[in-house]
């Protein structure tokens, strides 16, 4: 195996970078963006107030030549004092974001180095490193999608598979709050002035679920209700937390129209519901496109690259959905993110590190086809 040395990677993981740690997320950027300025990339950067500034580090471009992005997040899901930390062994990376996705970050940024300092300039490769992806990518989800377009190829750096399998489809998910809104009264006294929210969160909870189609991979649940005052007065409120999850693009549609007309439907009198939320990421499928750009990496490296689907979403649900062929799982293979046994293995640090130093080199070079 050949050595890496760690240490910026141990400088990212000791800086908590919780999503609503601005300032702790923006520490993160600006190491990345003065090491990536040392390799001649422009920084643009996108100012937030509340959540951590994204940033697009740039490199010189050759017109009439295929571009390419390398894409990341910065944040990570572990609060100040909850899990922190880095420690490794001979085999092993531990610490918050050690494979999801500061490993995945160190990935790309070793590998730019390594073709820089081989050739000099960068060209036609950008990176992207956005603030809030494990929360949603609410904010970022737009300026990913709008600088999709100027892109040929996408590349994502979420942890790789256990046989360093790249990712070639994700679910798409859908998040909803459902509020609604009855008429108090005693339950032993004025039963039927009542106008019971508590019922009607009982019907959705049932209709919602059975818009679930297992044989199609589109699962709706209900995982959170709340409603009510006490055992004796019909309820005025209730509300319902919603998700779901799709692996086709005529069951994404079906179940986004669905929604919003069921919520209507619950069949209570007197009882008015309302609905907040909707697409959070389109579903990735696999594509002809996606596949080109498969056969034409596993020609680079001269052997095939093994692909898995899975259920979690990623940014490169958002490339994907805007029509940018795109392939995750670029970062190093781990295990336990979004635990406090999160770590990230140093033999893979090394395999995916040399696979994208050979493809961003490809891309870099002003001979490239």
């Amino acid at each position: 195996m050949k050595s890496i040395n760690f240490a910026d990677l141990k400088a990212l993981i000791e800086e908590n970078s919780w999503t609503q740690n601005k300032e702790g997320v923006d520490t993160n950027g600006r190491l990345m963006q003065g090491w990536l300025e040392d390799l001649g990339m422009c920084t643009t950067v996108f100012h937030r107030e509340h959540i951590g500034d994204h940033r697009l580090f740039s490199s010189s471009k050759i017109e009439g030549k295929p571009k390419l992005l390398l894409m990341g997040h910065l944040d990570t899901v572990f609060p100040p004092h909850s899990f922190e930390g880095y420690r490794e062994n001979d085999e092993w990376i531990y610490g918050p974001g050690s494979c999801d996705m500061k490993g995945g970050n160190f990935v790309a940024l070793s590998a730019l180095r390594n073709v820089y300092a081989e050739h000099g300039q960068l060209y036609n490769v950008d990176f992207l490193l956005v603030s809030d992806e494990e929360t949603g990518s609410d904010d970022s989800k737009a300026l990913t999608r709008e600088l999709a377009a100027n892109y040929d190829a996408c590349l994502d750096f979420e942890a790789a598979g256990e046989n360093h399998e790249v990712v070639n489809g994700r679910k798409g998910v859908a998040t909803y709050s459902v509020e609604l809104n009855g008429v108090a009264a005693h339950a032993g006294n004025q039963y039927s002035y009542g106008k019971n929210a508590n019922l009607a969160a009982a019907k959705l909870l049932i209709s919602l679920t059975e818009l679930t189609n297992i044989k199609k991979g589109s699962t709706i649940n209900v995982g959170k209700i709340k409603g009510g005052i006490s055992a004796n007065t019909i309820s005025p409120h209730a509300q319902l937390m919603v998700e779901a999850r799709f692996t086709q693009t005529t069951e994404q549609q079906r179940i986004l129209e669905a929604i919003p007309r069921l919520i209507h439907q619950h069949g209570v009198d007197g009882v008015e519901a309302s609905l907040n939320g909707g697409l959070q990421r389109d579903v990735m499928i696999p594509s002809q496109e996606q596949q080109q750009l498969l056969d034409k990496l596993s020609q680079l490296l001269g052997y095939p690259l093994k692909t898995e689907q899975r259920g979690g979403v990623s940014d490169a649900n958002v490339t994907s959905g805007a029509g940018l062929p795109t392939l995750d799982g670029f970062g190093p293979y781990g295990d336990g993110d979004h635990t406090e046994f999160e770590r990230a293995s140093k033999r893979s640090f090394s395999r995916r590190i040399d696979e994208v130093t050979t493809i961003v080199s490809h891309y870099s070079s002003p001979q490239q086809p």
